[in-house]
C-alpha cells in the first residue's frame, strides 16, 4: 500500500517539476532578428570575440533580406518562371518568359544585397533573347519592385 503511493508522489513531483520549467516561458518575447535570413557567403570580422572552437563550427555569416523587397521581386515578376531562389544570399534567377500584353520574352537575376528598404539595396539585371535591354527598362522594371515593396510595408504596419 505505501508503494503505490509512494509512485504517485514521485510521479506528481515529476509533473510540478516540469510545469515550474515551463513557467519560464512565461515573459517570452518575439526576436526582432526572427525575420531575418541567416547564412550566405559575407562574412563578419573574425576574431573579436571568437573562440579556437569557432573554427569547428563553420562561419557565422549572416546576410539580411528584406523581406518587403523579396517578396515584391517575386510577385513583380512571376510571369517569370524561377530557376533558382537563395534567400540567405538574396539571389533570385529566373528564365525566360513574356511579359502579360507584351511580345518579347526576358530574363532577370535579381540580387538584394540589404535589409533597407532602399534602391541601392536592389540590383536587377534584365536580358532579353537579344541581348542586355537598356537601362531605362531596368530602371523601370526596378522601380515597380520599389513601389509594390512600400505597398507591402504600409499594408504590414497596418496590422
Amino acid at each position: 500500500m505505501i508503494k503505490p503511493r509512494m509512485n504517485i508522489a514521485g510521479l506528481s513531483v515529476a509533473c510540478l517539476v516540469l510545469l515550474a520549467g515551463c513557467a519560464g516561458f512565461q515573459d517570452a518575447k518575439l526576436d526582432p532578428d526572427a525575420m531575418t535570413v541567416k547564412g550566405g557567403r559575407e562574412s563578419n570580422a573574425r576574431g573579436a570575440g571568437g573562440s579556437i572552437f569557432d573554427a569547428f563550427k563553420g562561419a557565422k555569416d549572416e546576410v539580411k533580406v528584406n523581406r518587403f523587397l523579396w517578396t515584391a521581386t517575386l510577385q513583380v515578376l512571376d510571369f517569370l518562371p524561377v530557376e533558382a531562389a537563395d534567400p540567405f544570399t538574396g539571389l533570385i534567377s529566373t528564365g525566360y518568359g513574356t511579359p502579360p500584353g507584351g511580345g518579347q520574352a526576358y530574363r532577370a537575376t535579381v540580387l538584394i544585397s540589404d535589409p533597407a528598404l532602399d534602391a541601392r539595396s536592389l540590383n536587377v539585371a534584365l536580358q532579353s533573347r537579344g541581348g542586355p535591354v537598356s537601362a531605362a527598362t531596368e530602371r523601370a522594371v526596378e522601380d515597380a519592385i520599389l513601389n509594390r515593396a512600400r505597398q507591402l510595408r504600409i499594408n504590414a504596419a497596418k496590422f
